[in-house]
């Protein structure tokens, strides 16, 4: 029973992937792309973990931890832009 679950949960997150690649590609605005993205993230995070349940393994484990900090610091890198128009600031010495 626990399969079967898991192997829904996938194809649902597959699913939610897919739509919210299309609100990247078809995105009003930056913002909603950006927040696309993040979803992708999540969703792919959460597909990653239900994998390694259904495969009972914990070689994914990291590739969760890695792709968790990759998608916040994406996320964070591009809301920068989005509000400043720069990632990293530099300041000049005159």
């Amino acid at each position: 029973m626990i399969v079967i679950m898991l192997k829904i949960s996938v194809t649902l997150f597959a699913l939610a992937i897919l739509i919210s690649l299309y609100r990247i590609i078809r995105g009003p605005s930056i913002p909603d792309r950006v927040i696309a993205m993040d979803m992708i993230g999540v969703n792919l995070i959460s597909a990653i973990a239900a994998i390694s349940i259904l495969l009972k393994t914990k070689a994914y484990l990291e590739v969760i931890l890695i792709l968790g900090i990759l998608a916040f610091i994406s996320t964070i890198a591009l809301s920068k832009f989005i509000e400043r128009g720069v990632i990293i600031e530099r300041k000049r010495d005159r």
